[in-house]
């Protein structure tokens, strides 16, 4: 069995804050198929209450997150237009060591976001 887990967090770094309420599915994607296997939401330190892939869960393969930012973004005043420039933002990732702790991060702005593997 696994050990390895998957963490993430959202950062706003337009309001230099964690961002909280942010909804999060998780996929596992084939050539076929994009299963949601997991859903979490932020709390206030912008993070999930636990790992959205727990321990013996994870296997290697082709994962993707989405951050359903839109309405956090409406909820502070932030990128207020029809259509929204961003609302789903979805982040698709391998992973190849089923034994590691992998961390994918969101850093978040109305006009903008970035990510990278963290530990």
């Amino acid at each position: 069995m696994s050990e390895g887990y998957l963490t993430t967090h959202v950062l706003d770094t337009a309001r230099g804050v964690p961002a909280d309420g942010i909804k999060i599915a998780l996929y596992r994607v084939s050539e076929t198929a994009r299963d949601r296997i997991a859903e979490a939401v932020t709390n206030d330190d912008g993070r999930t209450d636990s790992p959205i892939l727990p321990k013996g869960q994870m296997t290697p393969g082709t994962y993707e997150l989405v951050f359903f930012c839109g309405p956090y973004l409406d909820r502070h005043g932030l990128g207020q237009s029809e259509p929204k420039f961003l609302d789903q933002i979805p982040l698709r990732f391998g992973i190849d060591d089923a034994e590691a702790h992998y961390h994918v991060p969101l850093l978040l702005s109305p006009y903008g976001y970035s990510t990278y593997r963290g530990s």
